[in-house]
């Protein structure tokens, strides 16, 4: 079943994420991105990219913690982040090879690869010739917020929505380019006690300090994200290549970048943090039997520190 949709409109092209009810981000769908955005790399025909939800007031809750929970269980033990950052080198370097992929699906490498093609998708959004704009309509936590970063420009429904990155809330830090492209957005200081508070921004905190570019009414956020898209798809693209080649360049990035890959597997390696993913998902589970949402109120212990205690 695919969970990414496309709708073509002249030089624009909307894609649409749709995993209901919570809309997490999964290894499947950051794979269906990559190849969906490898096939634009030589289509000069598309200008401009819309990304957007198909689940009301929700863009992407967060990348599925049971996922990211299985792969550092898979893996076994803990890992220092120099040990990380030399596995996950081995495994860029591996992936080239013909059918290393489908293998290492199979083995305990598994969430190392999914953590990869993330980074790999975020990399390719920002090399390819094309406007990518997100059209933000709702909720936009941890991985859902580091893929809006890594479009070009960033729309936000206004309303009682929030975004952020909490990740630190169940021990672990963002691994999806948060680390890095925030702090480029919004300045180091901001980034980072955003980072650490784990607590995430309103829709007019978030413009405030220049994390989103626009805010627009709900029911108008995809046609402004349109006339947006229509316009900047008009752009010369060689120029709007080596714009973005000039601004997401910096080697500094890349090797941020990889920093940031090998601490995320470090942290979520350990016992607390995998400890604290479970009791997040039991959290989770006890929302949905109670037919309830992650909502700003019954996430705030979370934010506060009392769900977990990683002092104990």
């Amino acid at each position: 079943m695919s969970f990414v949709h496309t709708e073509r409109r002249g030089r624009v092209l909307t894609v649409t994420l749709t995993n209901p009810p919570l809309n997490f981000l999964t290894g499947s769908i950051m794979d269906e991105l990559y190849e969906l955005f490898l096939s634009l790399d030589k289509d000069h025909s598309v200008g401009a990219v819309v990304l957007t939800s198909g689940v009301k007031d929700v863009f992407i809750s967060h990348y599925d913690v049971g996922e990211i929970l299985h792969g550092v269980e898979a893996a076994g033990v803990e890992l220092p982040a120099a040990v990380a950052g030399s596995v996950l080198r081995a495994q860029s370097a591996i992936e080239h090879v013909p059918g290393a992929r489908q293998l290492m699906g199979r083995t305990p490498a598994q969430g190392t690869q999914s953590l990869l093609r993330y980074h790999q998708t975020c990399a390719l959004m920002q090399r390819l010739n094309k406007v990518f704009i997100a059209a933000i309509n709702g909720r936009a936590l941890g991985g859902g917020s580091e893929l809006a970063l890594a479009c070009d420009i960033r729309i936000m429904a206004d309303g009682p929505y929030q975004i952020g990155q909490p990740e630190i809330c169940v021990g672990i830090i963002p691994g999806g380019g948060g680390t890095q492209r925030l702090p480029r957005a919004v300045g180091h200081a901001r980034a980072l006690e955003i980072m650490l508070e784990g607590r995430p921004l309103s829709p007019d905190e978030a413009r405030e300090i220049g994390y989103v570019h626009h805010l627009v009414e709900p029911e108008r956020l995809l046609e402004f994200a349109a006339e947006t898209a229509e316009r900047l798809a008009r752009r010369s693209p060689a120029a709007v290549k080596a714009i973005k080649h000039a601004v997401y360049g910096d080697p500094s990035l890349a090797s941020g970048l990889h920093r940031e890959r090998a601490e995320f597997v470090a942290a979520g390696s350990t016992k607390e943090a995998r400890a604290a993913m479970r009791a997040y998902l039991e959290f989770l589970d006890q929302l949905e039997e109670r037919g309830e949402d992650i909502s700003e109120e019954n996430f705030a212990p979370w934010i506060e520190g009392t769900a977990f205690d990683f002092t104990g």
